[in-house]
């Protein structure tokens, strides 16, 4: 598919309760369409089961996350279970300003601060098919323990309060429709009009000669 070029690339930001498959999704995504780059976050807890470190989060230690709040090197930053989250702030700005469209997938406490912190993003609200679904996706992760997974699935009722301050949402029950449901936002908001160098296409064109046969 051919965009129009632009000189500012965008932030889209994921979120939802734990469980909701927005990793998931975001690696989707990326196999299936260009100049898509991705925002690690930082975080204070142990590796999971199967996660490398500056993959799928960057594993940094309490004092390391201190230092980086201190010099303003975080967007937002939140602690979720007992853990502390963070996104850096240099990266997003470095790939938008080069014309890259930027993803990060957190939580709904992150979001709410990148809504101050960058209004200009567009949030994308991703919601479980159902509840039981949800802490089924939970469990099958294996790593979290039975009470962490209580805890997990209590809070998601009152973070699913939050999908009414999203631009959209998308019900993730099945992979391929949730990812090309993303893709579709993105694919729309890049042919948005403000955000393409029109001056500069119509100026190509009017340089090109017309050929009409009837």
């Amino acid at each position: 598919m051919t965009y129009l070029e632009r000189e500012q690339g965008f932030l889209i930001v994921l979120s939802g309760p734990s469980g909701a498959g927005k990793n998931t999704i975001v690696n989707e995504l990326r196999k299936r369409l260009d100049g898509i780059s991705y925002s690690v976050s930082v975080t204070t807890r142990p590796p999971g089961q199967g996660e490398i470190d500056g993959v799928h989060y960057d594993f940094i230690t309490c004092d390391e996350f201190r230092e980086m709040q201190k010099a303003g090197e975080l967007l937002e930053w939140a602690t979720v279970y007992g853990n502390l989250y963070g996104t850096p702030r240099k990266f997003i700005e470095i790939m938008t300003a080069r014309g890259y469209d930027v993803i990060l997938d957190i939580d709904i406490q992150g979001a709410k601060q990148i809504k101050n912190s960058w209004p200009a993003g567009i949030f994308v609200f991703l919601m479980p098919p159902s509840m039981s679904e949800l802490r089924r996706r939970i469990c099958v992760r294996g790593r979290d323990s039975e009470d962490a997974i209580d805890i997990r699935s209590r809070l998601a009722w009152d973070e699913l309060q939050a999908v009414f301050d999203y631009d959209y949402v998308i019900i993730n029950n099945n992979l391929d429709e949730a990812v090309d449901n993303l893709r579709a936002i993105i694919t729309a908001e890049r042919s948005k009009v403000r955000r393409c160098n029109l001056l500069g296409f119509i100026g190509n064109l009017k340089g090109q000669p017309c050929n009409f046969s009837g």
